[in-house]
């Protein structure tokens, strides 16, 4: 993620959602331990917060130093600034370890680091047996009838200054390389969608649009997409400034686990085990055919 101004940084703290208390629930209990978590690109520490009630200590990274000094504090969440110079040892070691977490996190964030280090570190530290690894993303806000087709137009017109990256977090992490076993909650290609209710204001809601990632890099190029035009549909569409809006994210999330190594020794045993039981298969139909009476009485069970 680009290194945002403090008043960006201010802008996309306000405007940032808190994630449902339920998500670390249900994804915690399907850890084997909860001794250890990383929240990777903490950025403010929205995911942090929310693990450190499940997890004994959390480490919390970013590149971001402006995200990091307002993050949100607690005695069990060590925040480190991890510059991208960092090597793949240094940030294994500087997180716990070779096979320490019981859970990574990567929210609002995996689509901006470099996947191949990022999966390597990943699977370095994640505990082999009983750890996880989540990431997801909100790709779109729901407001109002009002509000909503301009926000369309505003995200088509960012088509041009998208990048590869950026496409990742736009598609929903469904072009997103994600070399975990599925658990049953999304899986490469296929994350699951969620809802993530917030509130905001009509100041915050502009704030969050001037720090959004593509109206930055428009911005870069000479296009201010967020300009004084729009500025002015969205007051007229939003009604009473002062009024604070429930609006929803829409969220996609896949969580897997470091998959299982098949050794010869089991292929070969498993082949084997096949081998029998084609030869029981083929001894029962035998069986079957010198008993045509018990045709009628057999049933399909499915598994």
């Amino acid at each position: 993620m680009a290194a945002l101004s403090e008043k960006e940084a201010e802008a996309y703290l306000d405007a940032r959602p808190r994630y449902p208390i339920d998500w670390y629930k249900k994804i915690a209990a399907r850890t084997l331990d909860h001794k250890y978590a990383w929240d990777v690109g903490t950025g403010n520490g929205q995911a942090a917060i929310g693990l450190v009630e499940h997890y004994e200590n959390v480490v919390a990274t970013d590149i971001n130093e402006a995200q990091l000094k307002r993050a949100i504090k607690h005695s069990r969440i060590n925040y480190h600034h991890t510059p991208i110079t960092m090597t793949e040892d240094e940030m294994v070691a500087l997180v716990g370890g070779e096979n320490s977490m019981d859970l990574i996190v990567a929210a609002q964030a995996v689509h901006f680091f470099d996947l191949t280090t990022f999966y390597n570190v990943a699977k370095r530290v994640l505990r082999k047996e009983g750890g996880l690894i989540a990431v997801w993303v909100y790709n779109d806000i729901i407001i109002s009838p009002e509000i909503d087709p301009i926000m369309k137009r505003l995200v088509d017109s960012t088509l041009p200054f998208r990048t590869p990256i950026m496409n990742l977090a736009f598609d929903g992490y469904k072009t997103l390389p994600f070399p975990f076993e599925t658990i049953g909650m999304g899986s490469e290609g296929k994350p699951i969608t969620l809802d993530i209710p917030h509130k905001l204001s009509l100041k915050g809601f502009i704030g969050f649009l001037r720090s959004w990632q593509p109206a930055m890099k428009a911005k870069e190029k000479g296009v201010e997409l967020i300009n004084e035009d729009l500025i002015a549909k969205f007051e007229d569409a939003w009604g009473d400034e002062a009024q604070v809006k429930d609006v929803f994210y829409k969220a996609h999330m896949v969580v897997g686990k470091i998959p299982e190594v098949k050794f010869e020794s089991d292929q070969v045993l498993s082949e084997d085990s096949n081998k029998g039981l084609l030869l029981e298969t083929e001894v029962g139909r035998k069986h079957e055919r010198r008993q045509p009476s018990d045709e009628g009485d057999r049933q399909i069970i499915r598994y």
